[in-house]
């Protein structure tokens, strides 16, 4: 199973890494995630350069889609050209923002009806897309999830390896992630959150 990291120029380096990595501790299990870009080079909001691991024509073949925050994210979606390279499919594809993020899922029409997460500075602009904005960091409706705050990152990557692989293989990888002396205390916290979100978790 394949995650794209949707990541574009000015991006968020807390949104766009963290959740691949404690993804990427399940890739024994079948699930992968990939930088995904619209570029073969991004450079973020502190200058730094990534090259993209796979292109935009890559998403269809995606499992999980998940969008990440940025400083340019106003930009990305006032480009219908670049929108158009996101042909997203919730019937059958799991799609998470982070931050700003949710700005492209609210211009893609994807949270119509739809409370949404979104960090402090994005809340304002998610609003003015008729979208509720939650003071919480992580809610999901379906196959349509949202985080909010660049630390809520471990929400959304527990959401995903819950739906595709189950609680367990959440736990496994947020529990090495955690803190020292606090990996009861993290567990508990990201997996009641999401537990909440996923009936088949409950």
């Amino acid at each position: 199973m394949q995650v794209a990291v949707v990541t574009f120029d000015g991006f968020n380096e807390l949104d766009s890494f963290i959740a691949p990595a404690l993804i990427n501790r399940c890739r024994k299990d079948g699930l992968e995630a990939f930088i995904t870009t619209p570029t073969p080079v991004v450079t973020s909001m502190n200058g730094v350069e990534v090259r993209g691991q796979r292109p935009l024509e890559s998403i269809p073949d995606a499992d999980v889609v998940l969008i990440g925050s940025g400083v340019r994210t106003r930009d990305v979606i006032a480009d219908d050209r670049l929108l158009a390279q996101l042909p997203l499919d919730p019937a059958r594809q799991l799609i998470g923002s982070q931050c700003s993020g949710a700005l492209v899922l609210a211009r893609l029409g994807l949270l119509d009806g739809r409370p949404a997460c979104a960090d402090l500075t994005s809340r304002p602009f998610v609003e003015d897309f008729g979208v509720t904005a939650l003071d919480a960091p992580f809610h999901a409706e379906g196959n349509i999830a949202t985080a909010g705050g660049c630390l809520a990152s471990q929400y959304l990557a527990a959401w995903v390896m819950t739906r595709t692989l189950g609680e367990a293989a959440a736990r496994g990888s947020i529990g090495y992630a955690a803190p020292a002396g606090e990996r009861e205390e993290t567990l508990e916290r990201v997996m009641r959150a999401v537990r909440a979100e996923v009936p088949a978790a409950r």
